[in-house]
């Protein structure tokens, strides 16, 4: 089906304008995906503010000549190109399509190249960023990271407090130490002192 100036015209404006909001913009060639891959895609992109756009090559091209004045060859690429535009975590939206890359299922997805940063990156480059860990990963390893030293500690105070009741104490301070735990600590300070 033939598309009118009309039609092509009000296309560039959607992507010059997806584009112009994007954090990151990945490029992905596509062949023979079904309808439901697709639906699939798409759902997963929503998940972390992000698109997934088919349009022809010159459209493409235009769009981000006009959006951020970089110029790009697409033509030397097989089959449809998608923009997989990342609108809050420039990361995020490039790292679900990767997932997708990744998975055996998927072979119908490959990377061709990105802009990130406001700079066009090679397909090497791409799969790179597309394989870090978003900003919402980052954030959870860090809290988990500040959180484990309190948990120790917590674990620490729970056991000392079932080791006061079991021994029918008051204060942690009244507690005997097991004959185990004398020898060891003899063992350490011999060891420190052979050393």
């Amino acid at each position: 089906m033939a598309v009118s100036r009309e039609q092509k015209a009000a296309i560039l404006e959607d992507l010059v304008a997806k584009f112009k909001e994007a954090k990151s913009i990945g490029f992905a060639t596509t062949t023979t995906m079904t309808v439901s891959e697709f639906y699939e895609l798409r759902k997963n992109l929503r998940e972390v503010n992000a698109t997934y756009t088919l349009a022809k090559k010159t459209l493409i091209k235009k769009a981000i000549k006009e959006a951020l004045d970089i110029d790009l060859d697409l033509y030397t690429l097989e089959g449809q190109i998608g923009a997989v535009c990342s609108n809050e975590d420039a990361v995020a939206g490039l790292g679900k399509v990767n997932d997708l890359v990744k998975s055996s299922k998927w072979e119908k997805v490959n990377w061709a190249s990105c802009i990130f940063e406001w700079e066009l990156k090679s397909l090497e480059e791409t799969k790179v960023i597309a394989g870090m860990p978003s900003r919402e990963t980052l954030l959870s390893r860090m809290v988990g990271s500040l959180m484990s030293p309190l948990s120790g500690m917590a674990r620490f105070f729970d056991a000392a407090a079932k080791e006061v009741e079991t021994q029918g104490k008051t204060k942690v301070g009244e507690l005997e130490v097991s004959k185990t735990e004398e020898k060891s600590e003899e063992t350490k300070e011999e060891e420190k002192t052979e050393a």
